[in-house]
């Protein structure tokens, strides 16, 4: 099936978008979901898993409508008033839609906060916010945020999922306390216009306090039907499988209120760890994500592909191969050639197994939020499943450039979407403009200006180049931009990306500012080095020592020999504990906070330059 064809229909990309909302249809978000319940009522609207009962749970639109009700019912009797903030920490769920949608249909803002975040800094983001409800899950989310209850006196009203005991807060209530057992459909909220403020989204804080993005109903609404109209022309047949958490801007757009538009529906999959058995039970056929998990699941099939015979891995990179060549061909990039005829038969043999385990139903893969490693991305491409790259950030609702099933160019991140205007600085970075930039910064006007000019014109911060076919390439971070002591300027995100291609090293980060030469911090692979070591008659009690880091530095050479010699790595410092959100070496959206590492191994990078 083409991308964009109704399932068994054959209608043309114009009887799509019939089925599409329009933004001057929907005008507010919650407006898109009352115009979704009046026009498909009884479609399917969300799959999700039902603990209580061991089997996946379906809702449709009507279903949705009712409770959405409820929940504003339980909102209204608050005694909030439009304007103000109401937060949420749940996995994603139908709950999560039905509280955002009952909150933003009575002129609410929604604060979404990342269920895994540090209770310090929901606290803060809740303060910050000044939020007056805050709807969470768990007993141990609540034990978190009890150390930190003193920051927590603007809350009027804390909701739990499940019950438990409250420890004496009153402001505790569970859901099945909260909610009424029935409300009226309510009329909708005054005169709502788009261009009201919907939502705070907090960024991810990678070099400090989160700033809090304020985006309207506009901003969002224009991104997913920009998305719509020139990326996924998705429709009913489409389903979404959901787990990039909603409070990430990427999922919350693509994942949520996109589908909305379209009227398909989205499967909640329990977990990352649940994932692949998700995807085979329900065979979605879109997936929205961050590279972090196209990773996992190339890690997983190499593990596979390791432990078995050297046939199956010669017959795997002669799929890719010969994919990836048919790939180019129909791109219109690369002749045709006889070993395409291969393509039938290493897709029964290679490729479809191994995207069974996928579902077998897969259309295509979106990938955002950071830069997919070009190795990975050729993996899945090679084996017959498109994956889309784009870009964008929090500020931009987000994205701004992605590329096109038609015209992938899988080491870019695509061209800019329908409604955009993009453009490069001086200083290199990409300037973004059009209706889907944010507000600007909640209570932070100085914050706003230094990223937003009076012209509208948003700056990324990243750096680009844009080719002859109007493809956006990052080539780095403003910020991120190390400078040696000899003067040369080093964009770190292609040189990690290159040695990450080892199994060996789980995460890595280069060190050099203000220094003489680099050094990269390194997480190893624990089971890896294990065998890395044991095959070179070395124990694990070594790790560290000069002879080992030259063995670890052999490796890091093999994947840098294609760089300039002034960009390789002359030492390293190396650990097998993985830097996660927990112990705050991550943001929620798992990037890396830079300066936490540098603070985190500052004794050891210290003494590997001490004497130069």
């Amino acid at each position: 099936m083409k991308m964009g064809e109704l399932a068994g229909s054959g209608t043309d990309a114009q009887a799509v978008a019939a089925h599409i909302i329009r933004v001057e249809h929907a005008v507010t978000l919650d407006g898109l979901f009352r115009e979704r319940v009046r026009r498909t009522p009884d479609l399917l609207a969300y799959k999700h898993y039902d603990d209580t009962h061991g089997n996946w749970r379906d809702y449709t639109w009507h279903h949705m409508e009712r409770m959405v009700a409820r929940w504003q019912a339980a909102l209204r009797a608050e005694g909030l008033q439009p304007g103000d903030r109401v937060a949420v920490m749940l996995r994603n769920c139908p709950e999560w839609a039905a509280y955002d949608i009952a909150a933003l249909g009575l002129g609410l803002i929604v604060v979404p906060v990342y269920t895994q975040d540090r209770a310090e800094n929901v606290a803060y983001i809740l303060s910050h916010a000044e939020c007056r409800v805050l709807l969470f899950e768990t007993e141990e989310q609540w034990r978190g945020l009890a150390a930190v209850r003193d920051d927590l006196r603007g809350l009027r009203r804390i909701v739990t999922l499940r019950s438990f005991p409250s420890g004496g807060e009153s402001r505790l209530v569970s859901l099945s306390q909260w909610l009424p057992d029935e409300a009226d459909v309510p009329p909708t909220y005054g005169e709502s216009r788009g261009d009201e403020l919907a939502t705070i989204v907090y960024t991810s804080g990678t070099t400090g306090r989160p700033k809090g993005v304020m985006l309207s109903h506009h901003n969002i609404l224009t991104n997913a039907h920009a998305c719509l109209e020139g990326v996924l022309q998705a429709d009913q047949s489409y389903m979404f499988m959901s787990f990039l958490p909603l409070s990430h801007t990427f999922e919350r757009t693509c994942g949520y209120y996109l589908p909305m538009m379209c009227g398909a529906p989205v499967a909640y999959a329990r977990s990352v760890q649940q994932l692949g058995e998700d995807l085979r039970a329900l065979r979605p056929h879109v997936l929205v994500s961050v590279p972090r998990i196209y990773e996992r699941i190339w890690s997983t099939v190499r593990d596979k592909l390791q432990d078995g015979p050297w046939v199956r891995r010669a017959l795997f990179h002669l799929a890719v191969d010969v994919g990836y060549a048919r790939f180019q061909h129909l791109q219109g990039r690369a002749p045709w050639r006889p070993s395409l005829l291969l393509w039938p038969l290493l897709r029964r043999l290679v490729s479809a197994k191994i995207l069974e385990r996928l579902g077998g139903e897969l259309r295509v893969a979106l990938s955002g939020g950071a830069a997919l490693s070009p190795e990975v991305s050729r993996i899945f491409i090679g084996l017959g499943l498109p994956v889309i790259q784009g870009y964008g950030l929090t500020e931009s609702s987000p994205v701004v450039c992605a590329n096109r099933l038609e015209d992938n160019v899988p080491a870019s991140v695509g061209q800019s979407i329908p409604g955009i205007e993009i453009r490069v600085a001086d200083s290199g970075a990409l300037l973004v403009r059009g209706p889907n930039v944010m507000l600007g910064y909640w209570k932070n006007p100085e914050a706003t200006r230094a990223v937003v000019d009076e012209d509208g014109w948003l700056n990324t911060g990243d750096l680009v180049h844009i080719d002859s076919g109007e493809h956006v390439y990052i080539t780095g971070r403003l910020k991120d931009i190390l400078v040696l002591s000899n003067g040369e300027k080093i964009s770190p995100t292609d040189l990690e990306a290159a040695v990450l291609g080892d199994p060996l090293f789980e995460q890595v980060m280069l060190v050099g500012e203000g220094r003489p030469y680099l050094t990269l911090v390194a997480v190893l692979n624990a089971e890896r080095w294990e065998a890395v070591s044991r095959a070179a008659g070395m124990e694990q009690k070594e790790l560290g020592a000069r002879d080992v880091e030259r063995m670890v530095l052999k490796r890091v050479g093999s994947r840098l020999k294609n760089f300039p010699g002034y960009l390789q790595v002359r030492r390293l410092v190396l650990t097998c504990e993985p830097w996660t959100v927990e112990n705050g070496l991550l943001t929620p959206t798992l990037k890396l906070k830079r300066e936490s590492v540098l603070m985190q191994f500052n004794a050891e990078i210290d003494r590997l330059y001490a004497g130069m």
